[in-house]
């Protein structure tokens, strides 16, 4: 009896048909490459972190992929499972136009839970396209918040209170807290950093990147000593990252010479649809789901998720440190 012959995956396929010789940058390798990435993720369980993690994403220099990476590491989260709470500390609100908040003159805003005139509760929206995500949007009204509260006592603790506050009473519980940070090292990137014991940084694969990435790393230390000492980097992501450039391939290496425990193995890539998403009011996730950018973080979120045990190991470990000092 003849043996069967043997069934070709779609990759198989697309490789036999585009893939030229060697070539790994050949536009069929790149979508064989896709097809089983994607392939791959819709076989894979993420895994739940077993407490709430609260992240805040931050980088001071600004057009790094902050917003964009802490919008669809969200969606991503959400779309494989957890419940998420995004928190827009960015008076530009962008990650409240990608996640499809429309802005009314009476929307309810983190600049009202800031001011300490609702709660986190009142002022959260369901996400439209997630049913396991919300989001507290932000306005421009929060470009104010600086001088408004300036005087006040503990004026670094006021988002601490309140998202300590919602999530003890909250009937639902969140695996994640999502805060995105405005590109700056003001009072709102403090009061983000009090509230979270976990920093997120996304670094530009490009030379300037690391200057600006020492500067932050100093500004989280001061944070670390003297206003939250639980506070841990517990992420670094290359973004805007091109694999047929040298450049590219020496940032992330100098990175993860630097810091081999926290920088995911996952990149994200230069992409016009992670661009374009937001002007549609949707996330990557959603809008380009079997795309590079999609995929990718996808697998940065799946890479988060399964770090989860270890980092809140860590951040336990550091909290026992000093209540034991």
């Amino acid at each position: 009896m003849p043996p069967r012959p043997k069934i070709e995956s779609a990759s198989d396929v697309l490789n036999r048909i585009f893939a030229k010789g060697d070539d790994e940058f050949s536009v069929g390798a790149e979508i064989a490459n896709l097809t089983s990435r994607f392939a791959a993720l819709q076989n894979v369980v993420f895994p739940k972190p077993p407490q709430t993690r609260l992240i805040a994403v931050a980088n001071q220099k600004g057009g790094v992929g902050k917003t964009t990476t802490a919008v669809n590491l969200a969606a991503a989260l959400a779309e494989n499972g957890a419940q998420v709470l995004v928190i827009d500390m960015d008076p530009q609100g962008n990650a409240s136009t990608a996640l499809g908040a429309q802005r009314t003159h009476d929307m309810a805003t983190t600049y009202d839970v800031i001011e300490g005139r609702i709660g986190i509760g009142q002022a959260k929206r369901p996400s439209t396209v997630f049913p396991t995500l919300d989001l507290v949007p932000a306005s421009i009204d929060l470009s104010g918040t600086e001088l408004e509260v300036a005087n006040l006592p503990e004026r670094n603790l006021l988002l601490n209170r309140a998202l300590s506050q919602f999530l003890a009473e909250s009937q639902v519980h969140y695996d994640y807290v999502i805060v995105d940070c405005p590109p700056s090292l003001g009072l709102l990137v403090l009061n983000a950093m009090c509230a979270v014991t976990e920093v997120l940084i996304p670094v530009q694969a490009e030379y300037y990147a690391l200057e600006g990435l020492q500067q932050l790393l100093h500004t989280i230390e001061l944070v670390q000593e003297n206003y939250n000492r639980s506070l841990i980097v517990s992420t670094m992501l290359i973004t805007m990252y091109d694999r047929r450039t040298l450049l590219s391939r020496e940032v992330y290496d100098e990175v993860k010479e630097h810091y081999p425990q926290i920088v995911l193995k996952t990149t994200i890539p230069r992409s016009v649809k992670i661009s374009e998403a937001p002007s549609f009011g949707e996330s990557i996730i959603s809008y380009d789901p079997r795309g590079a950018g999609a995929i990718s973080y996808s697998e940065a979120a799946l890479e988060i998720a399964e770090r989860s045990k270890r980092v809140l190991n860590m951040i336990s470990k550091k909290q026992s440190s000093w209540e034991s000092e």
